[in-house]
């Protein structure tokens, strides 16, 4: 007979072991291995069991164990050792207390997933990631941030393959009372409960739980409650399930929601309110609705001056490089959840609907788009890495019509990876002894170069070791569960070679990052498997969206290859990718392959982390690899992205892929010298770490975060709201009255001297004479942009120069003037535009508002000798 209901009976620890209840309530646990060690002891086999989870442990082990460990003296100090360390972490100063000036006291910091740790399966794929390496390395180094999402009582899934290799799709129950989570309750003892609004009345409410990274608290939202009915409650059943109203309650009670949720954490807590949000891809966006309602109906601001302020401390990181990846709804289902009988008076379901609008040329009207939305009300907007900030300006740069792409307002910041979390335990325990200023500081990573390469050596058989008697078990558990019998696996115990090249390839598995490419041509990749000289063998790991039945197909490609019997020892798959097996790939793998259709991968961060553990990198020159990529880190795959024929793309790449592992990659790795080592192979791994390791850090990505984006954006907070919100008042009058005028803002007459004949320091005097519309000199900037200019006269990465004023012309008209230095030989050209100019403003592009001269008399060219 089923159970009709699960649950989780807890423990109930002696007294002299209530610190293992501590210890095991504060993630903390998942990126450092004394804790691990102290868990481990509790009961070995036990441990080995549940598969490395503490929960899972202390809610296992008998009572018997408990009672002797409770005697055990020896075992009672590592405890209160273990235990006075992570006091010691949680409340000792760090970086960000070493900090002086504007940093912010507390920063908000949305996503939809968190991959923190495999034991709490709350992510599908990179996103999820490298959300929980940001809360981790903000824990770290002391960033005050808080950390918001929703709690899945399913998670995303469990994967598994049929017998003909297809994936199976299962997701297993999730009770948050066997997880490392406690509810947020009022101090009366009350459960926390927030609620949003529905149309037609009633409400989603949610729980809010608690779990502790480290110094982090991260609050995730959960509908399954008593007040609500059964479609309510399965609201956050799954990450990333269901159609477009599911989606879309998801997303609000993740934005709203997750608003009241810190509200009522710092109300209870003490915890300093955010001055910074920031969001996570858009699913998040609706926070920014919530704030401005907020401001509205507590400090009597109107929308626009809410917005302002709302804006300027919001922070937006978009992680696609493609429209598909954006969340987008039809405008009558917004309209329906947002208007009505749910409409806020301060916040009119016009002014949402305009706010994800795609109203730009090429947008689609009748969508909202909440990356557009969540661009809209966010003063700082990044990608992920440098290519993927050019890919985001060509993408959104409607947005900021009138502008050059190279102008629009959107950064970048290169992820980053938590090295706790992802490097081998061996690793940073040789880096600590051997290399301390690396460890301390973050610095000295050159003398990653004088490591003897025998040592190096050493713990790459290690790990490779380690990764091919893991990934025989995992094997033998998916080809049994698939229904093979136990003679019929007999094989597995010979698969895979500890001393082969291993090559590693794991990802999500959607079109654009071409899991197949590798099978291309099925009878040369035998060749390079089978190669009785220089074998190489892969492992893959992988996958597809449940709805994406193409993704599934590639899967079973490939499973159906790696279960040849003349390959199947040189090539598996291993089902059911997570956390757990990354860690072992990303360390155990030579050689780390990513493959994706160039410019499509927004970062990719598992080949950092493959880097961190001595790995090299065999990729397209995509995300933070075509960053850093410098021709001794590992090898880069031609890319043939200026072809049409997606076919003959495949085929040239693939063609330049067998090369590459063929005559470079294998070649390396098999060439030893007479001690056995293959000592250009070890220069090159030295290399890579040496010259990527302080880049690829979460630290790095998050000072960067710091510095770049949190810290400018606690001072445009704190301009807006200082002296009752003077500041936004006055920014969004400002605004109100520069759009108004701005239709009859025109360039009028331009003309300049010295362009017969100029030679290389010389300088060109404009004038040029504007039509301010009724705005005030103040109120706009009129630049010079000048420098290169291509066969079409387009001007090639200008420089600009603010024009003087020069005073009232004719006709209430005003006249500019500047020198413009000629400093470069060869063709050149300029022109001039008029852009809005505040002094609250972040730059002179925020407002997407642009005017331009007329006609062809505002460009002169010529050369310059």
């Amino acid at each position: 007979m089923k159970a009709i209901r699960r649950f989780t009976v807890r423990t109930v620890l002696p007294e002299p072991l209530r610190q293992l209840e501590e210890l095991v309530l504060n993630l903390r646990w998942s990126w450092h291995h004394e804790t691990l060690d102290l868990f481990r002891d509790v009961d070995p086999a036990l441990w080995k069991a549940v598969h490395h989870d503490p929960v899972r442990l202390l809610g296992e082990v008998a009572p018997e164990r408990l009672a002797r460990l409770a005697e055990d003296r020896r075992f009672l100090r590592r405890l209160q050792d273990t235990a006075e360390d992570l006091h010691d972490y949680l409340t000792a100063p760090r970086w960000y207390q070493s900090r002086s000036g504007d940093s912010p006291t507390g920063i908000a910091y949305f996503s939809p997933e968190y991959g923190i740790t495999a034991a709490l399966p709350q992510y599908s794929g990179g996103l999820g990631i490298l959300a929980g390496d940001h809360l981790k390395t903000a824990s770290d180094l002391g960033v005050p941030i808080v950390g918001v999402g929703l709690l899945y009582r399913h998670g995303y899934f469990s994967q598994s393959l049929s017998p003909d290799g297809w994936q199976l799709e299962r997701y297993p129950p999730i009770d948050p009372n066997g997880l490392p989570l406690t509810l947020l309750r009022e101090r009366d003892g009350t459960p926390v409960r927030v609620v949003i609004g529905l149309p037609k009345g009633g409400g989603l409410h949610a729980q809010v739980w608690v779990a502790r990274v480290g110094r982090v608290p991260q609050l995730l939202l959960d509908s399954d409650v008593e007040e609500n009915d059964q479609a309510a409650r399965d609201v956050t059943d799954r990450l990333y399930g269901g159609g477009g109203d599911h989606r879309l309650l998801q997303e609000m009670l993740l934005g709203i929601g997750g608003v009241r949720a810190i509200r009522a954490y710092c109300r209870i807590t003490g915890h300093p309110a955010p001055e910074v949000f920031h969001t996570n891809e858009g699913h998040a966006g609706f926070l920014g609705l919530e704030r401005i309602r907020e401001l509205a109906k507590e400090e009597g601001l109107g929308f626009d001056e809410a917005l302002e302020a709302v804006r300027a401390g919001t922070v937006f990181t978009t992680h696609t490089p493609v429209p598909a990846g954006i969340d987008r709804f039809p405008l009558d289902l917004i309209a329906r959840y947002f208007g009505g009988s749910n409409e806020e008076e301060q916040v009119p379901v016009e002014r949402i609907l305009a706010l994800g609008a795609e109203d730009y040329p090429g947008g689609d009207r009748t969508v909202f788009n909440m990356a557009v939305m969540g661009m809209r009300l966010a003063q700082r907007v990044n990608g992920v890495s440098r290519l993927h900030g050019e890919v985001s300006r060509e993408m959104f740069g409607g947005l900021w019509g009138g502008f050059d792409t190279a102008e629009v307002p959107i950064g970048s910041i290169t992820n980053g990876v938590h090295a706790g979390t992802w490097v081998a335990r061996e690793v940073l325990e040789f880096t600590a002894r051997e290399l301390p200023a690396v460890m301390e500081s973050g610095r000295g990573w050159e003398a990653v170069r004088d490591v003897p390469e025998p040592e190096v050596w050493r713990m790459r058989n290690l790990l490779r070791r380690r990764l091919v008697t893991d990934a025989r078990r995992r094997l033998r558990e998916s080809w049994r569960q698939r229904g093979a019998s136990e003679a019929e696996t007999s094989w597995i115990d010979d698969a895979l070679d500890p001393d082969v090249l291993t090559i590693g390839f794991a990802r999500r598995v959607p079109s654009y990052k071409r899991l197949t490419l590798m099978m291309s041509d099925p009878d040369r990749l035998r060749s390079i498997l089978l190669d009785p000289d220089r074998p190489v063998q892969i492992v893959i790991a992988g996958k597809a969206h449940p709805a994406d039945e193409g993704g599934k197909r590639l899967i079973q490609e490939i499973v159906r290859f790696t279960g040849a019997e003349d390959v199947r020892h040189r090539i598996v798959f291993l089902p059911d990718y997570d956390m757990a097996l990354g860690q072992l790939m990303v360390q155990g793998c030579d050689v780390w392959m990513n493959n994706p259709l160039r410019p499509l991968e927004a970062c990719g961060t598992s080949g950092m982390k493959a880097a961190l553990n001595g790995g090299l990198n065999l990729s397209i020159r995509d995300g933070w690899w075509d960053e850093w990529y410098d021709g001794q880190n590992g090898w880069a795959i031609p890319s043939a992205d200026g072809l049409a024929s997606p076919d003959r793309r495949d085929e040239l790449e693939a063609a330049a892929l067998y090369e590459l592992i063929e005559d470079h990659v294998s070649v390396t790795f098999y060439d030893r010298d007479s001690a056995g080592l293959p000592r250009r192979w070890l220069e090159m791994v030295k290399h890579t770490i040496a010259t990527v390791g302080p880049k690829v850090l979460a630290s790095r990505m998050l000072r960067d975060y710091v510095d770049e984006l949190y810290t400018p954006a606690a001072v445009s907070e704190r301009s807006m709201v200082a002296d009752k919100f003077a500041g936004a008042r006055e920014l969004a009058a400002w605004k109100r009255q520069v759009r108004g005028a701005w239709p009859r803002v025109a360039v009028e007459h331009v003309e300049s001297k010295g362009e017969d004949s100029p030679q290389v320091g010389a300088r060109l005097a404009v004038r040029v004479v504007v039509d301010l519309g009724g705005l005030a000199p103040e109120d706009v900037a009129v630049e010079v942009a000048y420098g290169r200019v291509d066969d079409a006269d387009a001007l090639v990465e200008p420089s600009y120069l603010e024009l003087a004023d020069g005073g009232p012309a004719e006709n209430g008209r005003r006249r500019y003037t500047g020198e413009v230095p000629l400093g470069r030989s060869g063709a050149f050209g300029y022109s001039v535009r008029v852009v809005p100019n505040h002094p609250l403003l972040p730059g002179r592009t925020e407002m997407g508002l642009v005017a331009l001269p007329p006609a062809p008399q505002g460009m002169t060219n010529g050369d310059l000798r």
